[in-house]
């Protein structure tokens, strides 16, 4: 079971596998459980200050839910609606406090679109394919599907895609904002891993707070988020001294002038 998902560590960043590219990574009830576990082990690793969360092979990120295991047994049509983290991908991922970059190398369908949206950042290979199947299968999504993409891409696109299940190819799926890049398939992982450590460069525990207040902040009305930003940034920046900001301004200029 240990193989299904893989985990490597170094530099800060963890690269989670998902491993089951003979079936384009889907997500049985065992990976998902796997999952929980890894993302867990990754939140709770002081060692680990950025994610990149990819799937194994060039033909698929994630499939969604495995539909064989599906059809094999009986109530487990009951995963599309599972509360548990331990069961539910989307709340795996986003139970991880530290930043998650999807590095998106092949199709993500249906239940694998839903766990493309719940990571952070998406970089996409040039071999990327997103798309809603839920309307084909006659299965309404209960991972956030029907509410995230529509506020990423717009209702209009949003309906596109999810009422004709159609696909939506890794150029255009940029052009929409779907996705932050495409990049060649072989320079996929490369930069995913350089983006999740210039993240993990930064404070951590910062980054956190940081993650949680747009997180936070993209889920109010806009009023109510504005205030929330003031709220927080008022408590966190009254502990922050003149004596820490100027002993960082030099690393900051130096950063700057290098990129």
């Amino acid at each position: 079971m240990d193989d299904l998902v893989l985990l490597e560590v170094a530099d800060g960043v963890a690269t989670v596998t998902l491993n089951r590219p003979g079936a384009m990574n889907a997500l049985s009830k065992a990976l998902r459980s796997r999952l929980y576990e890894v993302m867990t082990m990754v939140d709770g690793d002081d060692d680990v200050r950025a994610v990149v969360l990819t799937g194994a092979g060039e033909r698929a990120f994630t499939a969604g839910l495995d539909l064989k295991e599906l059809g094999s047994q009986a109530g487990a049509l009951g995963s599309a609606n599972a509360t548990g983290a331990d069961e539910n991908p989307v709340k795996a991922i986003e139970l991880c406090r530290k930043p998650v970059v999807g590095a998106i190398n092949g199709v993500a369908i249906t239940g694998g679109f839903e766990v493309a949206l719940a990571c952070d950042i998406l970089i996409a290979s040039e071999n990327a394919r997103f798309a809603d199947t839920h309307a084909r299968v006659g299965v309404m999504p209960g991972w956030g599907l029907s509410q995230k993409l529509s506020r990423l891409i717009g209702i209009s696109r949003a309906k596109e895609l999810s009422l004709s299940g159609n696909f939506l190819d890794a150029a255009t799926a940029e052009r929409w904002g779907l996705v932050n890049r495409v990049v060649p398939a072989g320079e996929l992982l490369a930069v995913a891993r350089k983006l999740a450590s210039d993240i993990a460069s930064a404070d951590a525990g910062f980054i956190a707070a940081y993650k949680r207040l747009i997180d936070d902040g993209f889920a109010r009305p806009f009023g109510e988020a504005m205030a929330l930003e003031h709220e927080r940034s008022s408590a966190a920046n009254r502990a922050v001294t003149p004596e820490a900001v100027e002993a960082r301004r030099a690393a900051v200029q130096a950063r700057g002038r290098a990129q």
